[in-house]
């Protein structure tokens, strides 16, 4: 019986000693090496999930799974951030997104500029910017982006704005308009698809470049050098009270990196313009 007993005493220590060992395979709760985590993203295919793509590696170094989905719209991809579904979103400037939180009552705020894409006109029947009386012209129908392409056919010569309309112009602020053009709004995701039945058309650039197009190909382009480059810089944005968590500012970091602005020299040809 006391051979027995023993041998019980020593089995039951062995697995108390195996127990321990498996609680110690796993890091402690106050151990620096954080668990992996998820950070999901929202955003357009061209450029933006590119360009998280290349930022995985350097994610998954710092602890994080970057899960990357993407979306063909403006609207969603605020949506699923404000509702929670998604950690954060890269698509949008900061102007369509004052808008958008103005309109729906949405919570999304930025964590940092990151690139600009010069907006353009491009051809649709029309190959020159020598249009006719009464031609159409897309641009698109959400607020801030319709006025930035206002400014830009104003800059081209196409139309004059009243004075001050700036950065909120409408059809409405056209004083001058010689060749009575007909401004066509369409969403910004259609007007890649409409070019043939419009003379031209003002396009986003992740639009044009997902369409085929490159700035290069545009009949006039806002300038490097003026003030859009700045205030139509593409955003990561989170929901408000996430914007100064660590993987936040991870993945801008990451998104800023040398790395990231030599990937977007050598693979977009002045389409997309890293911001410092």
């Amino acid at each position: 019986m006391n051979k027995k007993l023993l041998g019980l005493v020593l089995s039951l220590a062995v697995l108390s000693l195996a127990a321990c060992g498996n609680k110690t395979a796993q890091a402690p709760a106050n151990s620096s090496e954080a668990p992996v985590k998820v950070v999901t993203v929202a955003a357009s295919p061209v450029p933006h999930a590119e360009l998280l793509l290349q930022v995985m590696d350097d994610m998954k170094e710092l602890g994080y799974d970057l899960e990357i989905r993407e979306f063909s719209d403006y609207v969603l991809p605020n949506t699923a951030v404000d509702e929670g579904d998604i950690m954060a979103n890269f698509f949008q400037h900061k102007p369509y997104l004052d808008d958008f939180n103005a309109e729906r009552g949405t919570h999304i705020v930025s964590v940092g500029k990151i690139h600009y894409e010069p907006f353009g006109v491009y051809a649709g029947s029309k190959k020159t910017l020598e249009l006719a009386k009464g031609d159409k012209v897309a641009v698109p129908n959400d607020v801030t982006n319709e006025a930035r392409s206002l400014n830009l056919l104003e800059a081209a010569g196409v139309i004059k704005l009243k004075e001050g309309a700036g950065l909120t112009a409408t059809k409405l602020d056209i004083v001058e308009n010689p060749l009575e053009i007909e401004i066509v709004e369409l969403e910004s995701a259609q007007i890649p698809r409409s070019l043939d039945s419009v003379a031209v058309a003002c396009m986003n650039g992740n639009y044009a470049m997902e369409a085929g197009f490159k700035v290069s190909d545009a009949l006039f382009v806002e300038p490097q050098n003026s003030t859009a480059a700045q205030t139509y810089a593409n955003i990561l944005c989170v929901k408000e009270g996430n914007e100064n968590e660590k993987w936040a500012k991870d993945l801008l970091n990451c998104l800023k990196s040398q790395k990231v602005k030599d990937y977007i020299e050598k693979t977009y040809n002045k389409s997309v313009i890293a911001i410092d």
